[in-house]
């Protein structure tokens, strides 16, 4: 009985854990547009479009939001060992 308790409680705070994480990336999100940041809109996203649809992946947006955010836990991670 006390494993199916614990592990309800373990995903009750992964759930909790994600939905922080969503908010914080929705929030920058919102700032990044609120501030006029050209997120999806860099030199090097690739963007066709044709008549009958059209294809986007944004790879110079996906490199710097991968670099800031390695940046970040980078840093995040040396406070908590300390």
């Amino acid at each position: 009985m006390n494993v199916e308790i614990e592990t309800v409680e373990s995903l009750a705070r992964y759930l909790m854990l994600g939905g922080i994480v969503l908010f914080l990336i929705g929030g920058g999100a919102y700032l990044a547009a609120k501030f006029g940041l050209p997120l999806g809109r860099l030199p090097g996203d690739i963007r066709i479009e044709g008549e009958n649809g059209s294809f986007y992946f944004p790879i110079a947006t996906s490199i710097l939001v991968s670099v800031v955010l390695t940046i970040i836990l980078n840093l995040i991670s040396r406070f908590i060992q300390k």
